[in-house]
C-alpha cells in the first residue's frame, strides 16, 4: 500500500482530538514529501542531525517534532524551528531549552517524559519528579518554554494488560495536571493508547512501512 493510503486509513480511525505525528526517522525526503502531499504536516524525528538536515530541505510549513532523547548540547541546533520537543527528562534540559528559546526569541513547546515502561533502557522521570518540576519555582522563571503536556512509552511487550496498565497510569497522572497534550502510542500500540486517553500518537512503520 502507498503512504497516502496508509495515512488515510489511520486518520480515519483517529478521534478528532488526537494528533497524528508521522515518525519519519531514517526515511528519505521523497517519502516525507509523499506524506506531505497527502496532507500530513506533523513529522517526528529522533536524531537532531537528521532533523536539522530535513528541516532545511523540506517545506517550511512542516511542524517538526523531536521525539528522541535530547542531549543538552544539541538543543541549540533545533531551537530556531522545532515545533514540539517530546522527551524532556530533566530540569537541566529545560533550562537549556529556555536559554536557547530566549536566544532565538521563541517560546518552545515541550513535553515532559514519564517513565512508565519496565525496561531500564527507556528514558523518563517518575511522576514525583515531574510533579516537583511543575510545582517548583524554577519553572516559573522560564519564560521561553511552555510545558504543554506529558509523553510516555509503554513496555515492548505482547501482554495487552501490561500496556493498558502503563498507559492508564500516565493518563491518571496527566489528569491531575492542567496540561493539554498526552503523547503516548506508536505503530504497535497507538490504538490501545487512544483508548486510554492519548491525544497525540507517534506512528512510523504503519505509515511508511518498515523499509523504504
Amino acid at each position: 500500500m502507498s503512504i497516502k493510503i496508509n495515512l488515510a486509513e489511520i486518520k480515519a480511525t483517529l478521534p478528532d482530538n488526537v494528533t497524528l505525528v508521522a515518525v519519519s526517522k531514517t526515511k528519505p525526503n521523497k517519502a516525507i514529501e509523499e506524506a506531505y502531499d497527502a496532507g500530513q504536516r506533523e513529522f517526528g524525528e529522533n536524531r537532531v542531525q537528521e532533523l536539522v538536515a530535513k528541516a532545511e530541505s523540506l517545506p517550511k510549513d512542516i511542524e517538526w517534532h523531536l521525539i528522541g532523547h535530547l542531549q543538552k548540547n544539541k538543543v541549540k541546533y533545533i531551537a530556531p524551528f522545532v515545533s514540539l520537543i517530546h522527551g524532556v527528562d530533566s530540569i537541566e534540559t529545560l533550562k537549556e531549552i529556555n536559554k536557547q528559546g530566549k536566544k532565538n526569541n521563541r517560546v518552545i513547546n515541550c513535553l515532559l517524559q514519564a517513565k512508565i515502561a519496565t525496561e531500564e533502557s527507556k528514558f523518563g522521570m517518575s511522576f514525583g519528579e515531574i510533579e516537583r518540576i511543575l510545582k517548583g519555582d524554577a519553572i516559573k522563571t522560564m519564560q521561553n518554554l511552555n510545558i504543554v503536556g506529558l509523553m510516555g512509552m509503554a513496555s515492548f511487550t505482547d501482554v495487552h494488560e501490561q500496556i493498558v496498565e502503563e498507559f492508564n497510569s500516565l493518563k491518571t497522572f496527566f489528569d491531575s495536571t492542567r496540561l493539554s497534550t498526552l503523547s503516548m502510542g506508536m505503530s504497535g500500540d497507538y490504538k490501545i493508547a487512544i483508548e486510554q486517553g492519548s491525544t497525540m500518537v507517534r506512528v512510523g512503520s504503519a505509515i511508511f512501512g518498515s523499509r523504504l
